[in-house]
């Protein structure tokens, strides 16, 4: 049986000590960078489909290989600019509920203590703990005002605090990433002059590189990397053709 100001670990009795120094030769290799993943794959999937199924839908009207890279750059330079603008919005907006919400918690914590402290008995409860195992943790953190306040905003809100840089890292990453992934189905239109056999270049790079970069994005998000490749794949082809198919028919009407 464990003493007082220890606990059991597999039947053991660890002490605090004996915990730091436990952890000190554990090292946990835990993936933390999934917001900075989630804006390169939110900026290069969007800029591998929209400049392609652009430039299909321009060679589906016959337009000449300068005049689709010409539009196709523009078209980079404007989606990279709109995707980083929206990131950054989207950021701010985070970080701004979240000052807002932690104003609140400041406030809730200062005129309904008591209030607030029955609410981490019952986070904690969830948790399986009984009123004798966590009433010590309550008036611990009722002793330390700024460590209550980071225990509500994130067990009770589930809100972490935002990187005040997040929003800025965000817009520069979708948008570069946007770019990256823009250039990829443009490129055959800077060497090949004649459209058709640009956009079928054009078709099986892009396809290449959907397919390699689904098959990333699964190896991050946890998905079968095949699956995730074959999905990014299909719906880069679908959008080409769609754009295709429109410039086919305006042209004939």
């Amino acid at each position: 049986m464990a003493s007082e100001g220890s606990w059991e670990v597999n039947g053991i009795s660890t002490t605090p000590s004996t915990a730091e120094k436990l952890l000190v030769h554990h090292k946990e290799n835990h993936f933390t960078a999934g917001e900075v993943v989630r804006d390169v794959i939110l900026g290069v999937s969007d800029g591998l489909t929209v400049p392609f199924a652009l430039a299909a839908g321009l060679s589906g009207a016959n337009a000449p290989s300068s005049l689709i890279l010409t539009a196709g750059l523009a078209e980079v330079a404007a989606g990279a600019i709109s995707m980083g603008l929206g990131g950054y919005l989207a950021a701010k907006s985070e970080a701004d509920h979240y000052m807002r919400e932690l104003k609140r918690e400041q406030e809730e914590i200062v005129t309904v203590p008591d209030i607030e402290a029955a609410e981490i008995g019952e986070i904690l409860a969830q948790y399986g703990l009984e009123p004798q195992e966590y009433s010590p943790v309550v008036n611990a953190l009722r002793n330390n005002p700024q460590a209550w306040l980071d225990f509500m905003m994130k067990f009770e809100l589930g809100l972490e605090k935002p990187d005040p840089k997040r929003a800025l890292q965000s817009a520069l990453t979708i948008a570069l990433s946007y770019v990256v992934g823009g250039l990829v189905p443009l490129l055959p239109y800077v060497f090949i002059p004649i459209a058709q056999k640009a956009m079928l270049t054009s078709i099986g790079v892009t396809l290449a590189a959907l397919l390699f970069f689904g098959y990333v994005k699964g190896q991050f998000t946890g998905n079968h990397p095949l699956s995730s490749a074959v999905q990014t794949a299909f719906i880069g082809a679908l959008a080409s053709a769609a754009a295709y198919a429109l410039a086919k028919v305006v042209q004939s009407t």
